[in-house]
């Protein structure tokens, strides 16, 4: 791939952004979506985004007042007291639930008549936690981030929460991320993101998991400075990053280390139809460093679902997938992959194959994080943990999945720091 000027991969990086905004936006005219302010108001404790230019004036703002939630200050400048932080490892379930989809309307074709669907996915997978199933874990986990719907996923997230018990609401792992806008470029911009989102997410307890959503052009180190500021401060629990390649992890991890702050997490792409992490160390790289991997887009955006199988099927698919879609179905790789996967599906009573593509991952060392918009799409994403797949099957989906359906030099992201020239993204 050709190497591109800075101001391209700038223009690269924030043009998905900008059309994730105006779309989500329009959308939310077109539906009569209620504005609230931006104030906190006497009924609730997140505030919900009200619009693309007035979210992307709030990332650009350097200077705000600041409101107090406990402990906590959010958004402007950090008043709340540091507080003592120890290096706790960070416990994650065997699965999460990605909630791109809770908000996007690019890729997802969201719509806010879709939240009662979501708020009863939420619901249920707090059950998980909450004793109330034989599938239950020790927590869960929900993956969310501020680039997603202009901030609706983390509102979402904030206004069905708000009613959990402080027992539940310890169970339940949030995980969010900052984005790197090209604007952003001091350690201080990562905190405020940071305090944004935590107020979008309720503000009443520290955000469990804060993440750098993907690397800049520049500026990356100061990303690394901003997360240990807002460890230290007591804003999160637990930092991590996502979408980095090996060198990049390791200097992320390397930088943290001298601040005395574990990198906990790299949240990539990884499924049966995007194996790279596999290929070139980076799958290896994250364990030896100790860093746990969330391998999002398990279900290759829906591709390994069983629910498509030829491009007649594709009449409710629309946007970017569509044109990814039907490239992966015209691969004859593809058939034998999806007849293999229902080969072992029919092994393990009552499983399907989106959760064959589920615990592919897991068996990989890896906690995936599969989105889920209904009660049914959510309640197949937990039952893969009723069973697991045999070393043979293992190695049966490894030889079937032997082609990709997107490759890395195709992603939005810089593959280097221009200012260091350090290899930021592989995979």
């Amino acid at each position: 791939m050709p190497r591109t000027s800075i101001l391209t991969e700038i223009i690269i990086c924030v043009s998905v952004i900008l059309v994730g905004w105006q779309e989500t936006a329009a959308l939310q005219n077109r539906n009569g979506h209620p504005r609230v302010p931006t104030a906190l108001s006497n009924h609730r404790s997140n505030v919900e985004p009200s619009s693309r230019r007035d979210f992307f004036a709030n990332a650009a703002s350097s200077v705000g007042g600041a409101t107090v939630v406990g402990t906590l200050a959010v958004p402007g400048p950090v008043v709340a007291q540091a507080a003592e932080t120890k290096a706790v490892p960070l416990s994650l379930p065997p699965i999460g639930l990605g909630c791109w989809a809770w908000g996007d309307a690019v890729f997802w074709g969201y719509n806010p008549s879709q939240d009662k669907d979501l708020n009863e996915v939420f619901d249920y997978v707090v059950t998980q936690a909450s004793g109330g199933s034989k599938l239950g874990t020790p927590n869960v986990l929900l993956d969310t981030a501020e680039l997603y719907g202009l901030g609706r996923s983390e509102f979402l997230i904030g206004e069905f929460s708000k009613n959990l018990s402080q027992e539940l609401q310890e169970k339940v792992v949030v995980a969010t991320k900052f984005a790197p806008y090209p604007f952003r470029t001091k350690p201080e911009n990562v905190v405020k993101a940071c305090q944004s989102s935590l107020k979008r997410l309720g503000g009443n307890r520290p955000i469990d998991l804060y993440q750098i959503h993907f690397p800049n052009v520049v500026a990356n180190e100061e990303y690394w400075d901003g997360l240990a500021n807002a460890y230290e401060q007591g804003l999160v629990k637990a930092v991590g990053v996502s979408n980095y390649g090996v060198d990049a992890l390791k200097a992320c991890h390397t930088a943290l280390e001298k601040r005395g702050v574990p990198l906990s997490t790299n949240q990539i792409q990884y499924s049966l139809l995007y194996r790279f992490p596999e290929d070139n160390g980076l799958l290896q790289a994250c364990q030896d460093l100790g860093v746990q991997v969330l391998s999002y887009s398990p279900l290759a955006l829906g591709l390994l679902t069983g629910k498509y199988t030829d491009v007649g099927s594709l009449q409710q698919v629309s946007g970017p997938r569509k044109t990814l879609f039907e490239k992966t179905l015209e691969n004859p790789q593809f058939q034998t992959l999806l007849d293999t996967m229902k080969q072992v599906a029919s092994n393990h009573d009552n499983a399907n194959v989106a959760q064959v593509a589920i615990n592919w991952c897991r068996s990989k060392g890896t906690i995936p994080i599969p989105g889920a918009r209904n009660l049914r799409q959510i309640q197949s994403n937990y039952g893969a943990l009723t069973w697991e797949l045999s070393k043979e099957e293992v190695a049966l989906l490894d030889k079937a999945a032997s082609f990709p359906y997107n490759t890395p030099d195709l992603a939005p992201f810089p593959r280097q720091d221009k200012s260091t020239g350090l290899v930021m993204f592989d995979s």
